[in-house]
């Protein structure tokens, strides 16, 4: 049985949500309808939504994403209606979304969601694992359940475990982003690297992510915090979020700006050269994490000497390698005692100018757009 907060609900129930239909192009706004929750399901009436560059990846065609879909992955709403099952939130609660997991492999028994043994199938493949939707319109199913929520849209249908219950004063439209890109940042620094107070970290690119990390690592007390970025603009801002020192991307390299013996290094940025010069800047036992959307058959080379005789470490990092009902109230709690102000890095869109949000995510010339509902 479902528990409904509104009767329009009941049945279904009409919305309007931005659908890519063609590869490479931006999507439209159509009217589509919205399923009820099957057990396990939550429906969220969104407020808003970040726009993340692994949306453009899918948008694209680089990932098996099929078509007609609707995109958007970092949402943020009210529940309206939930499915048999879900107990931890309920119609009403202000919730924010993040990625799917399954609850019941290994590494999610192991409280490691962000390595769920079907994280791809579960994030990816816009659809449940049944095939079916929870979106359609007059000419047939509408692909869903992008990162289980498929955010770029009035509303959306969500698994039980990937709406985190958060408190109804919050500023909920900015909220979105920690459900992806914020999380995916801070995560890698305190969970993945577990940086360490006094600890040197040099961060590859000062987007969202990126930010998200130097503010993490000015958090976990870390010594030296490097921002490098070809945009001088983007690195004074991380100076002024925690970065110690700012390297605008010049063509010298990482050891001519003084980069050596570093602890930690993060990757945002995908850039192959710049991630193998990277490595051979880490100091003895230091970590290189690399977080980036890499293109199918990339490579990186590795000078297996160097890395082994100082027991180095290159990991890939998903997600933050977060638990999102752990990290999501971690990171709210520290944006309300001002050392997470996330609201620097944003701009908003009205949803009607969603294509308009993602050109400006895609050029730079944003950090962080966010689409209001």
């Amino acid at each position: 049985m479902v528990s409904a907060l509104w009767d329009e609900v009941l049945m279904g129930m009409q919305a309007t949500a931005a659908v890519s239909r063609v590869a490479g192009a931006a999507p439209r706004l159509e009217s589509v309808i919205i399923d009820d929750p099957r057990p396990g399901e939550v429906l969220v009436r969104l407020v808003a939504t970040g726009v993340c560059h692994t949306d453009m990846v899918m948008r694209d065609g680089h990932l098996p994403v099929p078509l007609p879909v609707v995109l958007g992955h970092e949402g943020a709403g009210h529940v309206v209606a939930v499915g048999d099952g879900v107990s931890h939130v309920a119609p009403g609660d202000a919730v924010v979304l993040s990625f799917a997991s399954c609850g019941a492999c290994p590494s999610c028994d192991y409280d490691a969601p962000a390595y769920c043994h079907g994280f791809f199938p579960r994030n990816f493949l816009a659809m449940r694992e049944d095939g079916s939707t929870a979106i359609h319109d007059g000419q047939g199913p509408v692909h869903s359940h992008i990162f289980g929520q498929s955010s770029f849209a009035t509303h959306a249908i969500a698994h039980g475990r990937n709406a985190v219950k958060v408190d109804s004063d919050l500023p909920l439209e900015l909220m979105g982003p920690l459900g992806c890109g914020f999380l995916t940042g801070a995560g890698a620094v305190l969970n993945a690297l577990d940086v360490r107070a006094g600890q040197s970290i040099a961060v590859l690119g000062a987007g969202a992510v990126g930010m998200a990390a130097i503010m993490a690592a000015r958090i976990r007390g870390a010594g030296r915090i490097i921002a490098v970025d070809r945009s001088a603009q983007r690195v004074a801002l991380a100076l002024s979020l925690g970065a110690t020192q700012g390297v605008v991307a010049d063509g010298q390299s990482l050891a001519d700006h003084g980069l050596t013996g570093l602890d930690h290094v993060l990757d945002t940025t995908g850039h192959v050269p710049l991630i193998e010069e990277a490595i051979m800047a880490l100091g003895p036992q230091g970590q290189a994490g690399l977080l980036a959307a890499f293109a199918p058959g990339a490579q990186v080379k590795l000078d297996a000497a160097f890395v082994m005789s100082g027991g180095r470490v290159v990991r890939g990092i998903v997600e933050g390698s977060a638990d999102p009902q752990n990290l999501i109230p971690q990171l709210i709690a520290y944006w309300r005692e001002g050392l997470f102000p996330i609201e620097r890095l944003v701009q908003f869109y009205p949803f009607a100018d969603i294509a308009k949000a993602i050109a400006a995510g895609e050029s730079g010339a944003v950090i962080k757009p966010i689409v209001r509902m």
